[in-house]
């Protein structure tokens, strides 16, 4: 748990979710899954940039980083995970794409994208982005 908190500092929620099954609604499937929550709040998420043009979140993407490394390398390994599991996001390959035109265009080429390999944690990146998108699925939004 510690080092999931360090890594997901700049959450300003954390919140917990019972998943279901299909067909099951009145046995949760999982209970209490944490999952930690941006909210646009300008007070409680003091980097929330709002929206923004790719080309400014793959600039941002591909130059910045947290406690735990490069932000690109967390976009890279979500890339790979979803489609590991025949999960592609449209919006994800996008924006990865976009950060390596970036990658491309300096002298940085240390991550060349489609052959980044996974860190150790990148399942947690994936749970939590799975969660967060199931969260939101199951709240009707």
């Amino acid at each position: 748990m510690q080092y999931l908190e360090r890594i997901e500092c700049e959450y300003d929620q954390k919140i917990s979710i019972d998943f279901y099954k299909e067909g099951d609604p009145l046995k949760p499937a999982v209970t209490g899954f944490l999952v930690f929550v941006s909210t646009p709040d300008p007070i409680g998420n003091k980097y929330y940039l709002g929206p923004a043009p790719l080309q400014y979140m793959a600039r941002q993407i591909a130059t910045a980083n947290g406690p735990t490394g490069y932000n690109r390398d967390y976009l890279f390994s979500m890339e790979k995970a979803l489609a590991s599991i025949s999960h592609e996001d449209d919006s994800i390959i996008d924006l990865a794409n976009e950060v390596r035109k970036v990658l491309n265009r300096t002298k940085d080429t240390k991550i060349t994208g489609a052959n980044a390999s996974l860190k150790s944690h990148a399942h947690y990146v994936f749970y939590y982005d799975l969660a967060r998108e199931l969260f939101y699925y199951l709240k009707g939004e």
